[in-house]
Protein backbone atom coordinates (compact mmCIF):
# COMPACT_ATOMS: atom_id res chain seq x y z
CA UNK A 1 0.00 0.00 0.00
CA UNK A 2 1.18 3.62 -0.77
CA UNK A 3 1.77 5.52 1.92
CA UNK A 4 1.05 9.60 1.69
CA UNK A 5 4.55 10.31 0.44
CA UNK A 6 5.04 7.87 -2.23
CA UNK A 7 1.43 8.66 -3.14
CA UNK A 8 1.47 11.83 -4.07
CA UNK A 9 3.97 10.88 -6.36
CA UNK A 10 1.71 7.77 -7.46
CA UNK A 11 -1.20 10.46 -8.20
CA UNK A 12 0.94 12.79 -9.93
CA UNK A 13 2.14 10.01 -12.93
CA UNK A 14 -1.73 9.53 -12.77
CA UNK A 15 -2.43 13.03 -13.79
CA UNK A 16 0.43 14.70 -15.59
CA UNK A 17 1.06 17.99 -14.45
CA UNK A 18 -0.27 18.24 -10.77
CA UNK A 19 -0.20 20.72 -7.69
CA UNK A 20 -0.58 18.68 -4.53
CA UNK A 21 -3.99 19.94 -2.77
CA UNK A 22 -4.28 22.75 -5.45
CA UNK A 23 -1.49 24.95 -3.13
CA UNK A 24 0.24 27.47 -5.14
CA UNK A 25 3.27 26.94 -3.53
CA UNK A 26 3.73 23.29 -3.50
CA UNK A 27 5.69 21.47 -6.24
CA UNK A 28 4.34 21.08 -9.94
CA UNK A 29 5.12 16.71 -10.69
CA UNK A 30 4.89 15.74 -14.46
CA UNK A 31 5.73 12.38 -15.85
CA UNK A 32 6.31 11.12 -19.27
CA UNK A 33 4.60 8.03 -19.03
CA UNK A 34 0.93 7.16 -19.78
CA UNK A 35 -0.37 5.85 -16.94
CA UNK A 36 -4.17 4.53 -16.69
CA UNK A 37 -5.67 5.22 -13.40
CA UNK A 38 -8.77 2.79 -12.63
CA UNK A 39 -11.20 3.80 -9.32
CA UNK A 40 -12.61 0.26 -8.19
CA UNK A 41 -15.31 0.16 -5.69
CA UNK A 42 -15.72 -3.06 -4.30
CA UNK A 43 -19.12 -4.64 -2.15
CA UNK A 44 -19.55 -7.63 -0.55
CA UNK A 45 -22.21 -10.25 -0.79
CA UNK A 46 -24.77 -8.39 1.61
CA UNK A 47 -23.55 -4.86 -0.58
CA UNK A 48 -20.85 -3.53 2.44
CA UNK A 49 -18.05 -1.47 1.35
CA UNK A 50 -14.97 -3.48 1.21
CA UNK A 51 -11.89 -1.14 2.03
CA UNK A 52 -9.09 -3.46 3.33
CA UNK A 53 -7.81 -5.02 0.41
CA UNK A 54 -4.17 -5.46 -0.98
CA UNK A 55 -3.10 -5.25 -4.09
CA UNK A 56 -2.61 -8.68 -4.61
CA UNK A 57 -6.51 -9.13 -4.59
CA UNK A 58 -6.86 -7.51 -7.77
CA UNK A 59 -6.24 -8.53 -11.68
CA UNK A 60 -6.89 -5.98 -14.00
CA UNK A 61 -6.91 -7.71 -17.66
CA UNK A 62 -6.59 -5.27 -20.95
CA UNK A 63 -7.82 -6.03 -24.18
CA UNK A 64 -8.13 -9.91 -22.37
CA UNK A 65 -4.50 -9.44 -21.37
CA UNK A 66 -3.16 -9.35 -17.79
CA UNK A 67 -1.31 -5.81 -17.24
CA UNK A 68 1.03 -5.25 -14.24
CA UNK A 69 -0.31 -2.81 -11.98
CA UNK A 70 2.72 -0.47 -11.48
CA UNK A 71 0.45 1.63 -8.79
CA UNK A 72 -1.93 1.02 -5.56
CA UNK A 73 -3.45 2.29 -2.92
CA UNK A 74 -6.44 1.98 -0.26
CA UNK A 75 -6.04 5.28 1.29
CA UNK A 76 -9.04 7.97 0.16
CA UNK A 77 -8.04 10.38 -2.65
CA UNK A 78 -8.85 13.92 -2.97
CA UNK A 79 -11.55 14.42 -6.08
CA UNK A 80 -13.10 17.42 -7.82
CA UNK A 81 -17.11 16.79 -7.97
CA UNK A 82 -20.14 18.56 -10.47
CA UNK A 83 -23.57 17.74 -8.56
CA UNK A 84 -25.93 17.83 -11.23
CA UNK A 85 -29.46 18.08 -10.16
CA UNK A 86 -32.69 17.86 -12.33
CA UNK A 87 -35.06 20.47 -11.29
CA UNK A 88 -37.82 20.43 -14.46
CA UNK A 89 -41.33 20.52 -13.58
CA UNK A 90 -41.66 17.07 -12.91
CA UNK A 91 -39.77 17.59 -9.79
CA UNK A 92 -41.18 20.77 -8.82
CA UNK A 93 -42.56 19.39 -5.67
CA UNK A 94 -39.56 17.21 -4.67
CA UNK A 95 -37.15 20.19 -5.29
CA UNK A 96 -36.17 20.82 -1.28
CA UNK A 97 -35.96 16.91 -0.23
CA UNK A 98 -33.73 17.00 -3.32
CA UNK A 99 -31.68 19.56 -2.05
CA UNK A 100 -31.39 18.22 1.85
CA UNK A 101 -30.28 14.79 -0.29
CA UNK A 102 -27.68 16.84 -1.76
CA UNK A 103 -26.08 18.74 1.07
CA UNK A 104 -25.83 14.97 2.47
CA UNK A 105 -22.50 14.95 -0.02
CA UNK A 106 -21.67 18.14 -0.11
CA UNK A 107 -21.35 17.81 4.02
CA UNK A 108 -19.16 15.03 3.48
CA UNK A 109 -16.19 16.84 1.40
CA UNK A 110 -13.18 16.82 2.81
CA UNK A 111 -11.05 20.01 2.70
CA UNK A 112 -8.89 18.71 -0.42
CA UNK A 113 -11.91 18.03 -2.20
CA UNK A 114 -13.51 20.54 -3.80
CA UNK A 115 -17.01 20.75 -6.11
CA UNK A 116 -19.70 23.10 -7.83
CA UNK A 117 -23.62 22.45 -7.99
CA UNK A 118 -25.81 22.81 -10.88
CA UNK A 119 -29.33 22.15 -12.12
CA UNK A 120 -30.67 21.52 -15.81
CA UNK A 121 -34.01 21.65 -17.02
CA UNK A 122 -34.62 24.00 -20.30
CA UNK A 123 -31.61 25.70 -19.28
CA UNK A 124 -28.54 24.66 -17.68
CA UNK A 125 -26.82 26.55 -14.47
CA UNK A 126 -23.56 25.78 -12.61
CA UNK A 127 -22.94 27.53 -9.21
CA UNK A 128 -19.53 29.31 -11.07
CA UNK A 129 -16.62 27.68 -9.35
CA UNK A 130 -15.09 24.60 -7.60
CA UNK A 131 -14.73 25.05 -3.66
CA UNK A 132 -14.65 23.14 -0.63
CA UNK A 133 -16.45 25.90 0.99
CA UNK A 134 -19.21 23.59 2.42
CA UNK A 135 -21.56 26.11 3.28
CA UNK A 136 -21.03 28.18 0.20
CA UNK A 137 -22.09 24.86 -1.54
CA UNK A 138 -25.11 24.17 0.32
CA UNK A 139 -26.05 27.83 -0.11
CA UNK A 140 -25.88 27.76 -3.85
CA UNK A 141 -28.24 24.95 -3.87
CA UNK A 142 -31.22 27.21 -2.97
CA UNK A 143 -30.25 29.52 -5.83
CA UNK A 144 -30.67 26.67 -8.48
CA UNK A 145 -33.97 27.46 -10.50
CA UNK A 146 -36.36 24.76 -12.04
CA UNK A 147 -37.91 24.87 -15.52
CA UNK A 148 -38.97 22.79 -18.62
CA UNK A 149 -38.19 20.37 -20.21
CA UNK A 150 -35.21 18.17 -19.54
CA UNK A 151 -31.20 18.32 -20.76
CA UNK A 152 -29.75 15.52 -19.53
CA UNK A 153 -27.30 15.03 -21.48
CA UNK A 154 -26.38 18.64 -22.48
CA UNK A 155 -26.16 18.77 -18.52
CA UNK A 156 -23.35 15.59 -18.47
CA UNK A 157 -21.73 17.86 -21.62
CA UNK A 158 -22.01 21.23 -19.48
CA UNK A 159 -20.07 19.13 -16.38
CA UNK A 160 -17.29 17.63 -18.62
CA UNK A 161 -16.35 21.15 -19.66
CA UNK A 162 -16.41 22.45 -16.70
CA UNK A 163 -13.96 19.48 -15.16
CA UNK A 164 -11.66 19.92 -17.96
CA UNK A 165 -8.11 21.54 -17.15
CA UNK A 166 -8.71 20.24 -13.33
CA UNK A 167 -6.18 17.88 -12.20
CA UNK A 168 -6.36 14.49 -10.46
CA UNK A 169 -9.40 12.50 -9.98
CA UNK A 170 -13.04 13.87 -11.08
CA UNK A 171 -16.63 12.92 -10.73
CA UNK A 172 -19.82 13.68 -11.56
CA UNK A 173 -22.81 13.06 -9.67
CA UNK A 174 -25.98 13.33 -11.85
CA UNK A 175 -29.93 13.25 -11.10
CA UNK A 176 -33.13 12.81 -12.85
CA UNK A 177 -35.95 11.69 -12.57
CA UNK A 178 -37.16 11.29 -16.36
CA UNK A 179 -35.71 10.55 -19.99
CA UNK A 180 -33.52 13.21 -21.80
CA UNK A 181 -36.18 15.10 -24.07
CA UNK A 182 -34.59 18.40 -25.36
CA UNK A 183 -30.91 18.06 -25.68
CA UNK A 184 -28.82 19.19 -28.44
CA UNK A 185 -25.82 16.80 -27.81
CA UNK A 186 -26.70 13.01 -27.96
CA UNK A 187 -26.09 10.32 -24.95
CA UNK A 188 -23.82 8.41 -27.02
CA UNK A 189 -21.13 11.81 -27.37
CA UNK A 190 -20.94 12.48 -23.77
CA UNK A 191 -20.50 8.72 -22.95
CA UNK A 192 -17.39 8.75 -25.20
CA UNK A 193 -16.31 11.70 -23.83
CA UNK A 194 -16.48 10.62 -20.24
CA UNK A 195 -14.23 7.17 -21.06
CA UNK A 196 -12.08 9.37 -22.85
CA UNK A 197 -11.70 11.84 -20.52
CA UNK A 198 -11.04 9.58 -17.41
CA UNK A 199 -14.39 11.44 -15.62
CA UNK A 200 -16.04 9.40 -13.53
CA UNK A 201 -20.17 9.29 -13.31
CA UNK A 202 -22.47 8.34 -10.25
CA UNK A 203 -26.10 8.53 -11.68
CA UNK A 204 -29.22 9.12 -9.26
CA UNK A 205 -32.53 7.87 -10.96
CA UNK A 206 -35.94 8.52 -9.36
CA UNK A 207 -39.40 7.29 -10.41
CA UNK A 208 -41.81 9.96 -9.29
CA UNK A 209 -45.27 10.99 -9.79
CA UNK A 210 -46.36 14.57 -10.36
CA UNK A 211 -49.35 16.58 -12.45
CA UNK A 212 -48.72 17.51 -16.35
CA UNK A 213 -51.52 20.05 -16.29
CA UNK A 214 -53.90 17.23 -17.11
CA UNK A 215 -53.40 13.67 -15.80
CA UNK A 216 -51.31 12.72 -12.91
CA UNK A 217 -48.10 10.17 -14.67
CA UNK A 218 -45.36 8.93 -13.35
CA UNK A 219 -42.07 9.44 -14.54
CA UNK A 220 -39.14 6.49 -15.22
CA UNK A 221 -35.45 7.95 -15.22
CA UNK A 222 -33.61 7.26 -18.19
CA UNK A 223 -31.72 3.98 -19.07
CA UNK A 224 -28.89 6.32 -19.84
CA UNK A 225 -27.96 6.54 -16.21
CA UNK A 226 -26.72 2.73 -15.39
CA UNK A 227 -24.76 2.99 -18.99
CA UNK A 228 -22.78 5.78 -18.19
CA UNK A 229 -22.54 5.03 -14.40
CA UNK A 230 -21.41 1.25 -15.47
CA UNK A 231 -19.06 2.47 -18.48
CA UNK A 232 -16.85 4.79 -16.46
CA UNK A 233 -17.02 2.89 -12.89
CA UNK A 234 -19.65 4.71 -11.07
CA UNK A 235 -22.47 3.59 -9.49
CA UNK A 236 -25.86 3.62 -10.37
CA UNK A 237 -28.63 4.24 -7.88
CA UNK A 238 -32.88 3.72 -9.12
CA UNK A 239 -35.17 4.94 -6.40
CA UNK A 240 -38.76 4.59 -6.06
CA UNK A 241 -38.95 6.68 -2.73
CA UNK A 242 -38.02 9.83 -1.91
CA UNK A 243 -37.52 9.14 1.32
CA UNK A 244 -34.09 7.03 -0.55
CA UNK A 245 -32.57 10.71 -1.91
CA UNK A 246 -30.47 11.22 1.10
CA UNK A 247 -29.22 8.07 2.13
CA UNK A 248 -28.05 7.22 -1.67
CA UNK A 249 -26.47 10.77 -1.70
CA UNK A 250 -24.93 9.51 1.64
CA UNK A 251 -23.59 6.42 0.12
CA UNK A 252 -22.03 8.12 -2.80
CA UNK A 253 -19.98 9.93 -0.54
CA UNK A 254 -19.08 6.81 1.29
CA UNK A 255 -18.53 5.14 -1.83
CA UNK A 256 -15.66 7.84 -3.10
CA UNK A 257 -14.02 7.85 0.44
CA UNK A 258 -13.77 3.77 0.16
CA UNK A 259 -12.15 3.29 -3.51
CA UNK A 260 -9.08 1.70 -4.72
CA UNK A 261 -6.81 3.34 -6.90
CA UNK A 262 -4.99 1.07 -9.60
CA UNK A 263 -2.58 2.47 -11.83
CA UNK A 264 -1.02 0.56 -14.97
CA UNK A 265 1.20 1.44 -18.07
CA UNK A 266 0.29 0.47 -21.46
CA UNK A 267 1.87 -2.11 -23.68
CA UNK A 268 0.43 -0.46 -26.46
CA UNK A 269 -0.30 3.34 -27.27
CA UNK A 270 -2.46 2.69 -30.54
CA UNK A 271 -5.34 5.13 -30.49
CA UNK A 272 -8.07 2.77 -30.03
CA UNK A 273 -10.41 2.12 -27.26
CA UNK A 274 -9.11 -0.90 -24.72
CA UNK A 275 -11.65 -3.04 -22.94
CA UNK A 276 -10.68 -3.01 -18.97
CA UNK A 277 -11.43 -5.67 -16.54
CA UNK A 278 -11.01 -5.61 -12.95
CA UNK A 279 -11.75 -8.67 -10.89
CA UNK A 280 -10.80 -9.34 -7.01
CA UNK A 281 -9.70 -12.80 -6.18
CA UNK A 282 -11.89 -13.40 -3.32
CA UNK A 283 -15.50 -14.98 -3.65
CA UNK A 284 -18.02 -13.16 -2.74
CA UNK A 285 -16.57 -9.84 -3.77
CA UNK A 286 -17.96 -7.26 -6.58
CA UNK A 287 -15.97 -5.04 -8.21
CA UNK A 288 -17.18 -1.63 -10.16
CA UNK A 289 -14.83 0.15 -12.35
CA UNK A 290 -14.40 1.71 -15.33
CA UNK A 291 -15.28 -0.75 -18.03
CA UNK A 292 -12.56 0.61 -21.02
CA UNK A 293 -10.19 3.80 -21.85
CA UNK A 294 -8.79 4.88 -25.07
CA UNK A 295 -4.97 4.06 -25.43
CA UNK A 296 -3.36 7.27 -26.31
CA UNK A 297 -0.11 8.66 -25.34
CA UNK A 298 -2.34 11.79 -23.42
CA UNK A 299 -6.05 11.62 -22.78
CA UNK A 300 -8.04 14.54 -25.56
CA UNK A 301 -8.84 17.89 -24.91
CA UNK A 302 -12.04 19.33 -26.08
Amino acid sequence: MLRMSSLVCAIALLAGPLVWAQQPDQPVFRSSVRTVPIYATVIDSGGRLVPDLEQADFTVMDNGRPADIALFSNESQPFTAVVMLDTSASMTANLKLLNRAAEQFLLRLLPVDKAQVGAFNDKIQLSGEFTNDRDALIGALNDLYFGNPTRLNDAIATSLDALQGIDGRRVILVFTDGEDTSSRIGFKTVQERARDEEVMVYSIGLESEYFNGMRVVRSRPSRDLRKIADETGGGYFELQKTADLAPTFTRVAQELRSQYLIGFAPTSLDGRVHKLDVKVNKPGMTVRARKSYLAAPDKPSH
